[in-house]
């Protein structure tokens, strides 16, 4: 297997894997010069060579360099372009009413080519429209070429960087390289408030911050009855009315709509009915009791 290197283009952002050939002492922290779709980049190396984890083939971009003291001192004056080509794009797309938000500009290493990254909540045709007239404006002004990358809210929050609900920088923004799938499923199980200014980040989505203890979660859940289960308590029978999964505990409704807690290891199930448990009598356990306690009738042929 070919030995590749792990490298960030951005602070926190996606590792990309390239070729380690000629590059084998590279370090964690580093910086080298690697090919990318849109010409060269400077990236810092996060995980030093190393065997690739594909099995079968695949077309790694090389490294063509280490950084220099140049490559900085060009970065920085780059840094500096980015900021007025930024300030330029959303003088344009305010003076446009152009439904796209500009999140951040971005010079390849040549200083050929801008990637203006935004995010829009238009759709269909109208989009596309404003977003060629936004490039014939802005390609002339700054004499580059001018690449266009749309994100999504979570993408547009991780550039922007901010403060989250905790009172913290946001987590995309100081480790986490990559989004979590988060499902609503998460916040019911963790018992949240579906108020979606609540569990919702600035990114408007859903709290990324919901799936670091789902799994805790629904593990201790399983060892709990569900909501709705008949069980059998100290005090006599009832019904589970709310679970408390950090506590380990339940809340059972009893005779005369009485709520009390127990500990989850004080409770046994409910012994079924064998006539049925309510008045419908359709379920598989009503159906099979039935069948079981049923006299067996033997069919006979009717005399002639």
């Amino acid at each position: 297997m070919p030995a590749v290197v792990s490298m960030q283009l951005s602070p926190v952002g996606k590792l990309y894997d390239f070729a380690a050939e000629g590059f084998l002492d590279a370090a964690r922290g580093d910086y080298l010069i690697v090919e990318v779709e849109t010409g060269q980049a400077l990236a810092q190396v996060v995980r030093p060579p190393h065997a690739s984890a594909q099995n079968g083939p695949e077309t790694l971009r090389p490294v063509l360099r280490k950084a220099t003291i140049w490559d900085f001192l060009e970065q920085e004056r780059r840094t500096a372009l980015e900021q007025e080509a930024l300030a330029l794009c959303r003088r344009i797309a305010r003076a446009e009413a152009l439904a796209i938000k500009i999140v951040q500009c971005e010079y390849d290493l040549a200083g050929g080519r801008l990637t203006v990254r935004y995010s829009h909540r238009a759709h269909g045709k109208a989009i596309h429209q404003q977003l060629r007239r936004f490039v014939r404006q802005l390609a002339p002004e700054l004499g580059v070429r001018v690449n266009m990358q749309v994100l999504n809210d979570r993408g547009a929050a991780k550039i922007l960087d901010g403060v989250g609900k905790c009172g913290r920088q946001l987590c995309c923004t100081t480790w986490l390289r990559a989004f979590p799938d988060v499902k609503l499923r998460m916040a019911k199980d963790q018992q949240l408030s579906l108020n979606a200014d609540e569990i919702s980040g600035v990114c408007g989505r859903l709290l990324c911050c919901l799936s670091y203890e789902d799994d805790m979660y629904r593990s201790l859940t399983r060892s709990l009855p569900k909501v709705g289960a008949k069980v059998l308590t100290p005090q006599g029978e009832g019904r589970v009315r709310f679970i408390y999964p950090l506590k380990k505990t339940v809340s059972v409704e009893l005779e005369g709509k009485v709520l009390a807690d127990f500990n989850a290891d004080e409770l046994l199930p409910a012994k079924k009915n064998a006539q049925g448990c309510g008045p419908c009598g359709g379920c598989t356990h009503t159906r099979r009791a039935q069948a079981e306690n049923r006299p067996a009738q033997q069919d006979q042929p009717d005399a002639q």
